[in-house]
């Protein structure tokens, strides 16, 4: 029973996993975006703002291109282009920290509220997140 009980589990995982890996193979734009995000973000975690503050210029220019991006039929929901509008603010936001010199604590903020926002936009591509 135990291992009936595994296996289901670990075939909705990835069945989950799959689905936001297609997602994220059907819409090359998110997937540039992920790649500047994930080479800044997890730095920054660690105490390392050097890459986003270097970046962040690059974080904004990936975050419009998401925002005029050519998003697969099956994502383009008003509350998807929501939630990218919401996106794109707050790379601008972080923009503005960063050539504004704010300090390490701001920037931190606004990156990890990026991120969080980043994966709403990959959760609804995946029906984690509802989708309207």
């Amino acid at each position: 029973m135990k291992i009936k009980v595994l296996s289901i589990i670990v075939f909705l995982v990835t069945l989950h996993t799959a689905s936001a890996q297609t997602a994220l193979d059907k819409w090359p734009a998110i997937k540039e975006f992920h790649t500047v995000m994930s080479q800044t973000f997890h730095p920054a975690e660690e105490g390392n703002l050097e890459p986003i503050k270097a970046r962040s210029q690059e974080m904004l220019t990936k975050a419009d291109a998401l925002l005029q991006s050519d998003i697969p039929a099956e994502f383009r929901t008003k509350n998807m282009l929501a939630t990218i509008e919401k996106l794109e603010v707050g790379a601008k936001e972080l923009h503005i920290l960063v050539t504004s010199k704010a300090d390490d604590t701001a920037i931190t903020k606004a990156i990890t509220a990026l991120h969080d926002q980043y994966h709403q936009v990959v959760g609804m591509c995946s029906g984690s997140e509802q989708k309207k």
